[in-house]
């Protein structure tokens, strides 16, 4: 959909990259533009939660430019191999979703911040340039402050918020005192082709989606009218190139990457029903979700002035987008 070659030029050709989860959602798209870019990519994903195909839908426009290895962040010894002659991590692993990180807070922990700290350590190991790090909107919390802006406290009100946020703090630590630069982004409620309709913990836009083209009432948790800055994934890998390219030192900054538009839950439905020619159906509302935030929208000052970032797709043509690859993918028609 985007030409990353307009965009990004020849900044990435001859690099060796790895990008951790790479069979998953953002992981997938990273690795692919990457590709196109010149990039050798080392794929790293463990396939607890992503699919190889979505490696393959990567590499697909240059074979034998991405090196698939499949391995937890935890396994030292493997990533240790793997990252050997790597210019940049683009850490994308983790065990996603607010409901299950409360049902199983230990493990993701483990793999969450555990993980992320052993990948920084091999990072520093190898001698990697930066880490591009994936943190989440969801360690603001609750606050009824809008837009969102990095400096706000951080209120995390889940376990998978306190990963992200210790993620977060991790890499600010490592910049500061090991040679080696890094970033967070934290990603607003992305959402596009490849995101995993079949899991109840999958995104809401995913589950939508899957209900829909199913025939299915969509269940909204709440009124409908919390919001989201819903943000095509095409403009978290740009803000990861950015990122990566940089000339200049990030210093572990948290920087957001959304569109700056709220959207509430009702006008997503709306909007999807309508794209999937599925207006008489209704949603069926149940009570507010323990660990969900009321809003959400994000402050985009220190995205344009650290990376130069705009986002590049906006929610109507990313969702035009979205909708066509899963009516194609969940095998509807029409």
């Amino acid at each position: 959909m985007t030409d990353w070659t307009s965009l990004h030029g020849d900044s990435f050709a001859g690099s060796r990259a790895m990008v951790t989860g790479a069979g998953g959602f953002i992981g997938s798209h990273i690795a692919e533009a990457l590709v196109k870019l010149g990039a050798r990519v080392i794929a790293l994903d463990d396939l607890s939660g992503g699919e190889r195909d979505n490696v393959d839908v990567a590499a697909a426009s240059s074979p034998g430019s991405v090196e698939f290895v499949e391995a937890s962040v935890l396994d030292e010894s493997v990533v240790r191999r793997a990252m050997g002659g790597c210019r940049y991590v683009f850490h994308q692993a983790a065990l996603p979703s607010v409901p299950r990180s409360i049902e199983i807070p230990r493990q993701f922990h483990e793999v969450n911040v555990t993980g992320t700290q052993a990948l920084l350590d091999l990072a520093v190991e190898s001698g990697v340039e930066r880490v591009m790090f994936a943190a989440s909107s969801s360690a603001y919390g609750d606050s009824e402050t809008l837009p969102k802006i990095e400096t706000m406290p951080a209120l995390p009100k889940s376990p998978y918020a306190a990963n992200k946020l210790a993620g977060e703090h991790l890499m600010r630590a490592y910049a500061s005192c090991f040679d080696i630069d890094t970033v967070s982004l934290r990603y607003f409620n992305i959402f596009g082709p490849r995101q995993n309709a079949n899991s109840v913990y999958s995104g809401v836009i995913a589950i939508f989606a899957k209900m829909l083209l199913a025939g299915e009432a969509p269940t909204i948790y709440g009124d409908g009218e919390q919001s989201r800055d819903f943000t095509f994934v095409d403009n978290a890998v740009h803000a990861n190139l950015l990122a990566a390219a940089s000339t200049t030192p990030i210093d572990g900054e948290v920087i957001n990457v959304a569109c700056g538009v709220r959207i509430t839950v009702n006008e997503l439905v709306e909007t999807m029903a309508r794209l999937m020619d599925r207006s008489d159906i209704q949603p069926v509302y149940r009570p507010d979700r323990a660990g969900d935030v009321k809003h959400s929208l994000a402050d985009m000052a220190r995205a344009s002035n650290l990376l130069g970032y705009t986002p590049i797709v906006d929610f109507a043509t990313g969702m035009d987008a979205t909708v066509a690859w899963y009516r194609q993918a969940l095998g509807a028609v029409g």
